[in-house]
């Protein structure tokens, strides 16, 4: 009697994807501390533009070694081109610029984690993606809990008023650039099509700074080349490149809404390097941030 056959191995490959969303949070959360250190030795438009530089170069070698397959038409190229200039010009060089006109990096950080909600607006009538009820509630859960955790950074001064301004221009970008990732680049290769995003965002920064800061500011110290080489290497490489993955593997929404944990995650990492502390309403707002991304995102990963 011939005995059934075995069933095949499940691959394993995407196994890690479980870890991805938490590893996420923690590096995209760096680029605060990341900005914290080096925006006072450089220009806001200048530093940003010198970091796109170097990432789109070396996108561009790593592509290159590997043979990656490149957009097959100009088409491609535009739409790529739009999400680089949208999610690494126009929401960074806003953060960056709101930095440096004085908003605290929290103030920033609650204004754009209201982008989950925008999301999930949109993404109805633009994705045809459908938002469940437990998702609106997680989403609410965890605006709430994000205000809590952040309310003693978030009352703005008149002098404050421009730079929440361009926090508001950041979250406009960025949601728009997730929404057009997900509906028109799906298929995008991911290191040919990033080095492509930042070299296109990195277009604009160059002329952007060329035309509004002198670049003679530059202070050449540790502290500057290290925060260059951090945000180099492991937010525009690793966290943004862990992004893309995750907006093509899941929903737009539930994707979104891991931008919740990132003010609470830059408020724990600010508690032993800059002497921050956290209260009992802090640590309540970010259960109930967790509690909230845990709605979202039930069985997503």
């Amino acid at each position: 009697m011939r005995q059934p056959p075995l069933p095949a191995a499940q691959p394993r490959s995407s196994s890690w994807l479980a870890f991805a969303p938490a590893l996420f949070v923690l590096l995209w959360s760096t680029g605060f501390v990341g900005a914290k250190y080096g925006l006072p030795y450089a220009p806001p438009l200048t530093f940003l533009a010198i970091r796109l530089v170097i990432v789109a170069v070396l996108l561009l070698l790593w592509a290159l070694a590997r043979r990656e397959r490149w957009p097959a038409n100009w088409i491609e190229v535009g739409h790529i081109a739009v999400v680089g200039v949208l999610l690494h010009g126009v929401y960074l060089g806003a953060v960056y610029l709101a930095f440096a006109w004085g908003l605290e990096a929290g103030t920033s950080a609650v204004i754009v984690s209201i982008q989950p909600l925008l999301v999930a607006a949109l993404a109805g009538p633009l994705l045809q993606e459908r938002v469940t009820g437990r998702q609106w509630l997680g989403l609410v859960l965890g605006l709430v809990g994000v205000t809590v955790v952040v309310w003693r950074k978030a009352g703005l001064s008149a002098e404050s008023f421009h730079a929440a301004l361009l926090c508001l221009v950041a979250l406009f970008a960025i949601t728009a650039a997730l929404l057009y990732q997900k509906r028109s680049l799906a298929a995008m290769p991911l290191v040919a099509g990033n080095c492509l995003q930042f070299a296109a965002a990195a277009v604009v920064l160059v002329i952007a700074a060329l035309l509004f800061e002198d670049w003679r500011h530059i202070a050449w110290n540790w502290r500057f080349v290290f925060a260059m080489t951090w945000l180099v290497l492991v937010l525009s490489i690793g966290a943004v490149g862990l992004l893309l993955l995750l907006i093509r593997r899941g929903a737009a929404t539930r994707v979104a809404s891991l931008f919740f944990l990132v003010p609470p995650t830059v408020t724990l990492m600010a508690w032993p390097l800059f002497g921050e502390t956290l209260g009992w309403a802090e640590l309540a707002g970010m259960l109930l941030v967790m509690v909230g991304v845990a709605l979202v995102n039930r069985k997503a990963w």
